[in-house]
């Protein structure tokens, strides 16, 4: 396991992205819409540091294979409505966005709800994965990938586990690194 951003790193620029969204808000109200599983700490530590008045929610995205057109699955995305934000600010909060797809479809569908204003933070970018065009207004992090690698810790996890590291590392597919780092004991990353 490869830390790719510390603890330090991450706070320092999550104070920077709540100093941003406070002064873009203002004193208005926002509605902070968490995208779980991953953006649960991104959000909570994010809004705690975050000056503006914030209603804090969760939404929880899947997707699903429900047929086949050719070979190719299609998909659907489900998630559950974060309720009335008819004329309200909304800042949806991820902890990674790549291809974009999935988000992409909530901000659509928050669009047909009317909100004021609907707005996209992530910590970490991958833009170089995007399959559509979602202009980020808050992005901690770029970072690309080597074959295979995915982002664990802060939040993100890889079958459920590693969600709790205060740091985000890299593990490859196969948790290589992650196995070898538990054999070889003590804490990893550090």
């Amino acid at each position: 396991m490869k830390v790719v951003f510390s603890e330090q790193q991450i706070q320092q620029r999550v104070q920077e992205m709540a100093r941003d969204i406070s002064r873009d808000y203002g004193d208005e109200a926002f509605h902070a819409i968490g995208i779980l599983e991953g953006g649960f700490v991104f959000l909570a530590d994010l809004v705690r540091k975050v000056t503006a008045p914030v209603v804090c929610q969760f939404v929880k995205m899947e997707m699903a294979d429900s047929q086949e057109v050719g070979h190719q699955p299609l998909r659907r995305i489900v998630y559950d409505s974060p309720g009335d934000v008819k004329g309200q600010h909304v800042l949806l909060v991820d902890a990674l966005v790549d291809s974009g797809v999935p988000l992409d479809y909530l901000v659509q569908q928050m669009r047909a709800k009317q909100p004021r204003s609907v707005r996209i933070a992530a910590l970490v970018n991958r833009e170089e994965h995007r399959r559509v065009d979602l202009p980020l207004d808050y992005a901690g992090f770029s970072w690309e990938s080597r074959t295979g690698e995915r982002l664990v810790g802060y939040g993100m996890g890889r079958d459920g586990m590693f969600r709790n590291l205060p740091y985000v590392a890299a593990v490859t597919p196969d948790g290589s690194h992650a196995e070898r780092s538990r054999k070889e004991g003590g804490r990893v990353g550090k």
